[in-house]
């Protein structure tokens, strides 16, 4: 053989070669779809307990997958939650910890070592993170229909093929206002499941309907992209992650530290996952960066302050944490609490206790709202719906979560001996704030909006909790497992 020809046919080998080995490594590495809903709550989902709302699709995704029942935000608020998830850090650490603030482009997001990996990476539905992420998604979509849901099957079918993918899809579903559909049912006002803290009345009873309808809705969504897998193949090489940035959108919910705003639903099917499971093990938002890239066999950045739970995924009682932090920041009206859950224990800290906790879907704005309010002047509440109207507010609680699942009766207010753990509980706080950099901003937000939602004129936007000490430079996670 002459040796142009042989070096040719050498070349030729050596580049299929390449081309199968890239095609080979790319077909072997997990696909991931992330579907974020917009202000659910993890009680109102069937597989957690929900009383009314048909959620079939997610039903069955936890039977054939994992349900987590001790999953926690680090914020019960929009955008702050999206950049914590994303970036795998806590809000005040993202200088983005604040409602409508976008992420700063000094921080790293995990979709972005994916991409680097050679994943074709998706965002589609509600951004509300800011223009940084274009560095991090191959492709960004608004989406389409009432919940921004509309394209996410398209783009499964028209994604490149010789790549695995990550797909980020966000809901606006269950963001207030109400919007139907024929993609979930009509609900009736007497079916409704009144959580004691809100006013079981007509308004609202109707209010939650129209919630039922879109949280449903999201369920029809995952039924649809666990269909176009299967027809494509490859439903046994994705992982399904499914959760909300926030609890429901109702006084007592949204951007609480209480069980109502910032436990999330999390459910979980894929390849590692052991099925037909609950987990009882402990995980924070954040730790959802480091168990993608660790899935996915990416490192992670020394930015991330999240850990994986991957191992969970194989085995529900494995545990990867002892403590999960919260924080809520300005929201519309200005805030600054601080929590840590320990095993049934639920610590809150409120620096600005003179302060009513509120938000906008707290105030007579929304119907629930509104009822709530009018039953109120009319001293017809009873003490579970009394929160949002208390001045001053304590500066700490504590609650036995296992006793009190609505967190209604704050041990630190209550007769009897102050319980051993909250010594505990102070110092693990504390150590977190010193070591992930938190403050109390000295140059604070003023709030926007008045209960009645009139516009400020004033409004300023001061410094984010954790800038006078530099908290965005800062990757220290804080307490994660308990000292033996």
């Amino acid at each position: 053989m002459k040796p142009l020809r042989r070096i040719l046919l050498s070349l030729s080998v050596l580049s299929i070669v390449v081309v199968a080995t890239q095609s080979s490594f790319a077909d072997d590495r997990p696909n991931f779809i992330f579907f974020i809903t917009d202000d659910v709550s993890h009680d109102d989902l069937g597989c957690y307990g929900g009383k009314v709302v048909k959620t079939p699709n997610i039903d069955r995704m936890a039977d054939e997958g994992m349900r987590f029942d001790n999953a926690w935000l680090t914020i019960s608020s929009c955008s702050p939650s999206r950049c914590s998830i994303v970036t795998g850090r806590y809000p005040h650490n993202t200088g983005a910890a604040e409602l409508h603030t976008s992420l700063p482009e000094s921080q790293h997001m995990f979709p972005e070592a994916l991409q680097a990996a050679g994943y074709y990476t998706v965002l589609s539905g509600k951004n509300h993170m800011g223009g940084v992420t274009k560095r991090a998604f191959t492709k960004i979509s608004g989406g389409s229909g009432p919940g921004r849901e509309g394209d996410w099957v398209q783009i499964l079918k028209d994604r490149p093929k010789d790549k695995p993918f990550f797909c980020w899809f966000a809901s606006t579903d269950a963001h207030r206002d109400w919007g139907f559909n024929d993609q979930a049912s009509r609900y009736e006002p007497a079916d409704a499941d009144v959580p004691s803290f809100l006013v079981d009345g007509p308004v609202t009873r109707e209010d939650l309907c129209g919630y039922y309808h879109e949280v449903e809705r999201t369920d029809y969504f995952v039924g649809e992209l666990r269909k176009e897998l299967a027809a494509q193949g490859i439903a046994d090489n994705t992982y399904i992650i499914y959760m909300a940035d926030n609890g429901r959108p109702f006084p007592r919910c949204k951007t609480r530290l209480y069980s109502s705003g910032s436990q999330t639903p999390l459910v979980i099917a894929g390849p590692t996952v052991k099925t037909g499971t609950a987990t009882g093990s402990l995980v924070s938002a954040i730790d959802i960066s480091a168990t993608v890239l660790d899935l996915a066999g990416v490192e992670k950045d020394e930015a991330v302050q999240g850990v994986s739970f991957a191992p969970v995924l194989k085995d529900p009682a494995a545990k990867v944490r002892d403590f999960a932090f919260g924080e809520h920041n300005w929201h519309v009206f200005q805030a600054h609490e601080r929590s840590v859950r320990y095993g049934k224990w639920l610590y809150i800290r409120n620096a600005f206790p003179e302060k009513q906790n509120m938000c906008v879907e707290s105030g007579p704005v929304f119907p629930s709202g509104v009822e709530l309010w009018d039953a109120h002047e009319a001293g017809t509440l009873t003490d579970a719906q009394q929160d949002i109207f208390r001045i001053p507010r304590p500066a700490e609680e504590l609650y036995d979560t296992s006793a009190d699942p609505d967190q209604l009766n704050n041990l630190l207010e209550a007769d009897g001996p102050t319980p051993s753990i909250v010594d505990k509980l102070r110092g693990t706080l504390d150590l977190w704030t010193e070591q992930t950099g938190d403050t109390v901003p000295e140059n604070i937000t003023n709030d926007r909006e008045d209960p009645y939602r009139k516009r400020n004129p004033k409004h300023r936007r001061g410094t984010m909790p954790g800038t006078e000490r530099g908290a965005t430079e800062i990757n220290h996670a804080g307490p994660v497992l308990e000292e033996k």
